[in-house]
């Protein structure tokens, strides 16, 4: 037993041998040599418990180039570059990644962004102007202008040339992009392609013509789903005109993916948008209030409708048992709908006939659903109505058959609900997760307490007399 525990190598905690190597007395070179030995991940791990003169001293050991690889692993980045003085946050914004240059120049002040856009160096600042100019919804906004790109026509041999001179500022290299003269994009070539290609090798010849793009004025949520196929190292950018302006890291992609399916996610349970947990009360209420208070609006609605059945509900008050019971299932069914709804609406050439297929492919599993329910409810009442509370046989099937009927159109028409809300959002330019669980339920407490209530007045209290 003990052999085989010897076995078990357990992984070092390399966050911590940094945390004790910056306390060790060793000369600035030697210190900067060990810690590169280590990866960003581990020394970004470790930043948050060093004390603020240790992360000084490990900013000056590192560099800035060094530390902005670092930096990339934090979350808490904004306040770490905070903590440097003017001139050094100017040299590591030029070794950051764009798009998280533009979100730590966003964090600060008019007057302190003004300042330190203004040592930065022409080209730099354009870069970063380039992807602040575009809205945060936009695929613009998170492009990095990191790449590597050539001329069409290049031979190998001076394709090669140029991927050298160009990967001395830009590390994006593992995808060369080629454009012609006017700067249109044509196509991609992978590194290892051009690497083993023979000089005499036409560029033509390896460069991928169909390689996917996307347009920097894009929504995100408008072509996520389309990137979500793609297994690329990166995206290239487009402008309008057609001329590559940036790329979209792999990394990015992947954490446009995650933020995508969080908003989704948070619609679906009513919120404007996903909280953080820091975020201060005043922009969590303003997320949730707006809907809370569209549903109130709706919930009193339903109050009322229940309000108008107070003659029945006062006459056969054994129906009340089994409100819930319709109004659950009605809502289980309806979310169910608007789930499978939202996901086929991702497919963005979906066609009418699609739709009105959908719609109707709804209907029949509501109606499937809904027979098979009523069956059993109308076993399982009229049982416990003779047994339990002791009414007749006739009273019993009264009673259970009109709960069963209320079911099953409840069902049926809360599968349209749940279909025909979102189609309709999306034709009014609205986002179909905004067709939230919430909203989707609540609208369907009302078609179900209408048919249960409406149909225990016309039956059992107009046609039976009970």
């Amino acid at each position: 037993m003990n052999n085989k525990e010897n076995l078990i190598q357990v992984r070092p905690d390399y966050a911590l041998e940094v945390l004790n190597l910056i306390k060790e007395s060793l000369s600035p070179k030697l210190m900067k040599e060990k810690l590169l030995s280590y990866h960003e991940s581990d020394i970004a791990d470790c930043l948050k418990y060093l004390k603020k003169d240790d992360r000084f001293r490990l900013y000056s050991l590192l560099g800035m180039q060094n530390l902005a690889n670092v930096l990339e692993h934090v979350d808490e980045r904004n306040t770490y570059i905070g903590e440097l003085q003017i001139k050094k946050q100017e040299e590591l914004l030029n070794y950051l990644d764009s798009t998280l240059a533009v979100d730590y120049l966003k964090s600060l002040s008019k007057n302190e962004r003004n300042v330190l856009i203004e040592i930065m160096d022409e080209k730099r600042r354009s870069e970063l102007s380039l992807v602040n100019s575009f809205d945060e919804d936009e695929i613009g906004s998170r492009m990095t202008t990191n790449y590597i790109q050539i001329k069409e026509g290049f031979s190998v041999e001076e394709a090669m040339s140029s991927l050298i001179k160009q990967a001395a500022e830009n590390d994006n290299i593992s995808t060369i992009y080629v454009v012609d003269c006017d700067g249109l994009f044509e196509g991609a070539i992978d590194l290892k392609n051009l690497i083993i290609a023979r000089k005499t090798t036409p560029l033509s010849e390896i460069t991928v013509t169909s390689y996917p793009y996307v347009y920097a004025t894009e929504l995100i949520e408008d072509c996520i789903e389309r990137l979500k196929d793609y297994r690329e190292d990166s995206i290239p950018v487009l402008n309008q005109d057609n001329k590559l302006c940036g790329v979209l890291t792999g990394q990015e992609l992947s954490t446009m993916i995650s933020d995508e399916l969080g908003d989704d996610y948070a619609k679906l349970a009513g919120l404007a948008a996903e909280e953080e947990l820091t975020e201060p009360l005043k922009m969590s209420l303003k997320k949730r209030l707006p809907w809370l208070v569209i549903l109130l609006g709706l919930g009193l609605g339903v109050s009322t409708v229940v309000g108008a059945f107070e003659h029945v509900v006062a006459h056969l008050t054994i129906i009340v048992s089994f409100q819930s019971l319709i109004l659950d299932m009605a809502g289980n069914v309806g979310t169910q709908s608007l789930a499978v709804t939202i996901r086929v609406l991702m497919d963005e050439k979906l066609s009418f006939k699609q739709k009105i297929s959908l719609i109707f492919k709804e209907l029949k599993i509501g109606f499937a659903n809904g027979f098979l329910l009523s069956i059993i409810t109308l076993c399982l009442i009229t049982g416990y109505l003779i047994l339990l509370k002791g009414q007749s046989v006739i009273t019993a099937l009264l009673y259970s058959s009109c709960t069963a009927i209320s079911l099953i159109i409840a069902i049926v028409l809360s599968s349209f609900t749940g279909t025909v809300v979102p189609l309709i959002f999306k034709k009014l330019k609205i986002d179909p997760a905004v067709a939230s669980g919430p909203l989707i339920t609540t609208i369907n407490d009302l078609v179900a307490i209408v048919t249960y209530y409406g149909l225990a007045w016309f039956f059992l209290i107009g046609v039976f007399h009970l």
